[in-house]
């Protein structure tokens, strides 16, 4: 065989691969959070606000709870998917965030799935951060985004942050951002 026809054959096995193995949904991972860019902070003048915080929804525990509870508080709003790649690209940034500002951000990790995929795919990765179910047919104080979408929302109730796609959350851009809406 020659040697340009080996090469030629390697790099479509190459190709091939992130089609058909594990190791196609692991690069395609690591690939979306290589491009992803630090989400976009709203400027002051374009700040939106949450007019309403009665949004009914379920907790980890398929509990009832109130995102009222966010009222007054820093909020992160993201939604997400378990078989989504962009969703789980980004859900490494939310657990870097959870571990970094859980207990001085409310985060509502939301997914529309049943729970049975949602647990097993928190079980696989690791993930602790709380995840919140949608109800269907629930109004929302806030657009429901397609996944991963997200809001970081401060203390007023101001939309600071409107993400329609996947963005790098584990930056200092972020970590100011947050500390700064923290501490107000």
């Amino acid at each position: 065989m020659k040697r340009q026809t080996f090469f030629t054959l390697l790099i479509m096995a190459f190709v091939l691969s992130f089609f058909v193995t594990p190791l196609g949904d692991y690069s395609k991972i690591m690939l979306n959070r290589v491009f992803a860019t630090s989400p976009t902070i709203i400027k002051l003048d374009k700040r939106g606000k949450i007019a309403n915080y009665d949004w009914k929804l379920k907790d980890e525990n398929w509990k009832f709870i109130n995102f009222n509870e966010a009222k007054g508080k820093v909020a992160l709003v993201t939604f997400w998917t378990s078989w989504h790649m962009p969703s789980q690209a980004q859900l490494k940034d939310i657990q870097y965030l959870f571990d970094t500002y859980g207990d001085k951000v409310r985060f509502y990790v939301i997914t529309n799935e049943e729970r049975a995929p949602v647990e097993l795919f928190m079980s696989e990765q690791g993930y602790t951060f709380p995840v919140t179910y949608q109800i269907i047919g629930e109004p929302s104080p806030i657009s429901l985004l397609k996944p991963p979408g997200s809001y970081l929302i401060d203390k007023t109730g101001t939309i600071v942050i409107h993400q329609n796609a996947i963005a790098d959350w584990s930056n200092e851009k972020v970590n100011k951002l947050l500390n700064e809406l923290i501490s107000e």
